[in-house]
């Protein structure tokens, strides 16, 4: 007779096979909380532990007809722990006897074949792969499992979401807070392209408004280039009404705006200037003398 599997063994594959077919279908682990779920677990652990217990029964019957020998050999393999059995049946070699009561009469360059039977482990994961690819295909075809469009979906909709909570949650910069980062210069180029580049030209180079990156300047109420940028993107220009308060009407928020500062401050102070014998236009304004 062979070594039964422990009823503990066969309860917890029972717990793993529910949780992965709730999983696929439910798309998350809120079914932990139902109380379906446990009843569902401990009414197939009773059926689990009747089965086995029936088997105990089976296997006494068994036990009573085999002979003194067969009864010695079986309940010396009762001694040997679950585990233990399943690596033996895996790695341990046999004996030449037990290779010669197993070996089929045929070989190929000095290479004898045997009527191993196959691991418990393997048989195990390859009828578990068998289970599983057939819950799979069940649940890609009949639920939202597995579907790429529904959950990217789902994932732009959450990530919105979060942002939209951050922004509510986080003060937009004000020129008393807002710092450069080089982190800002990317975004920066964007908010420069939509809303600036039209008047001062790409890179900032100038056109109908002036270049941003010389350093002489018409408008130097702040005492640094970045706070300055800010106070002129967030209330424009009293010299150039073209110059609008994108700040002050709306149109940019205290974030656009720090981050366009951080990208005219890196064209100006990081950048090599763009100068009129390089299609930059004429320097406007004063020299400036920004503070570090």
């Amino acid at each position: 007779m062979k070594q039964r599997t422990p009823v503990y063994i066969t309860i917890l594959i029972i717990v793993c096979l529910l949780f992965i077919v709730l999983y696929m279908f439910v798309q998350n682990t809120s079914f932990l909380a139902s109380p379906y779920f446990w009843g569902t677990v401990i009414i197939a652990s009773i059926i689990a532990m009747i089965q086995h217990s029936i088997g105990d029964l089976v296997e006494n019957a068994k036990f009573k007809a085999l002979s003194e020998e067969e009864k010695k050999l079986y309940l010396e393999s009762k001694k040997v722990p679950y585990f233990k059995s399943l690596y033996n049946s895996a790695f341990k070699k046999q004996s030449a006897t037990e290779e010669k009561d197993i070996l089929i009469d045929h070989g190929f360059d000095g290479i004898m074949e045997l009527d191993n039977q196959l691991p418990k482990w393997w048989l195990g994961l390859f009828w578990f792969g068998v289970a599983y690819c057939a819950v799979y295909m069940v649940s890609y075809f009949v639920s939202d499992f597995a579907d790429q469009g529904i959950e990217y979906d789902e994932e732009y909709k959450a990530q919105t979401a979060s942002i939209a909570k951050w922004m509510e949650e986080t003060p937009p910069p004000t020129i008393e807070d807002a710092v450069y980062s080089p982190d800002n210069i990317a975004a920066g180029e964007e908010v420069f392209k939509t809303n600036c580049v039209s008047c001062h030209g790409d890179g900032g180079k100038g056109g109908i408004g002036p270049n941003l990156t010389d350093n002489t300047w018409i408008n130097q109420p702040e005492k640094t280039l970045f706070k300055n940028v800010f106070h002129m993107v967030e209330n424009g220009s009293p010299n150039n009404p073209t110059m609008q308060a994108f700040g002050k009407n709306g149109v940019l928020t205290g974030f656009d705006i720090q981050n366009v500062s951080a990208y005219i401050y890196h064209i100006n102070q990081e950048q090599t200037p763009i100068t009129p014998d390089k299609g930059g236009a004429a320097p406007q304004g004063t020299p400036a003398n920004w503070e570090k």
